[in-house]
């Protein structure tokens, strides 16, 4: 009988060390696998990415329920997010927060009348389609592809919620089949 109970011990120990180990995975870190150039040469096609997931808030594991947050990204984040598109996972960059108006010229963005030249481009593929000006609504932002003429991007499907946020891209980890760290 004590066997028995030592097992089941071992048994539900286990699985709480299971639980825990995916509900952090959930909650706080991730990591992401990049599918396409959209964000080249920031991100090349296949760098595993380390995502924040508290970056902006924190969520109930497993659901999309926010227990603090979210909190506005700021221009420039590489985020992680849901496409509003159709749920896939998507690799962009904030270009515009809420209240920002924006406008994009021939792959160059334009926030309140101050050009970023290529701050946040990769011109390479062409420009791209322009878009705007128009201003972010507030809990929106505007997410766009450092590979401006090779990116599906917001220009194409809008604004993206925050909470369509899943966390903030911190580096990239494995670069060209070997460990590597490049800031994000």
């Amino acid at each position: 009988m004590d066997s028995k109970r030592h097992v089941l011990r071992e048994i539900v120990a286990m699985s709480a060390f299971v639980i825990v180990l995916f509900a952090s995975r959930s909650v706080f870190a991730d990591h992401y696998t990049v599918p396409s150039g959209s964000m080249k040469p920031t991100v090349h096609i296949a760098d595993r990415v380390v995502v924040n997931k508290v970056a902006y808030g924190l969520r109930v594991p497993w659901t999309k329920t926010w227990l603090t947050g979210p909190t506005m990204p700021r221009h420039g984040d590489v985020v992680v997010l849901a496409s509003p598109e159709n749920g896939m996972t998507l690799l962009k960059r904030i270009v515009a927060v809420a209240g920002d108006t924006v406008t994009v010229r021939a792959g160059t963005v334009v926030i309140a009348g101050r050009e970023l030249h290529d701050t946040f481009g990769n011109l390479d593929h062409g420009p791209g389609f322009d878009f705007g000006p128009v201003q972010v609504p507030s809990g929106h932002v505007l997410v766009l592809g450092d590979n401006r003429g090779n990116s599906h991007d917001g220009r194409a499907f809008g604004f993206v919620t925050c909470e369509a946020l899943l966390g903030r891209a911190a580096g990239v980890y494995w670069r060209d089949g070997s460990a590597a760290w490049v800031d994000l």
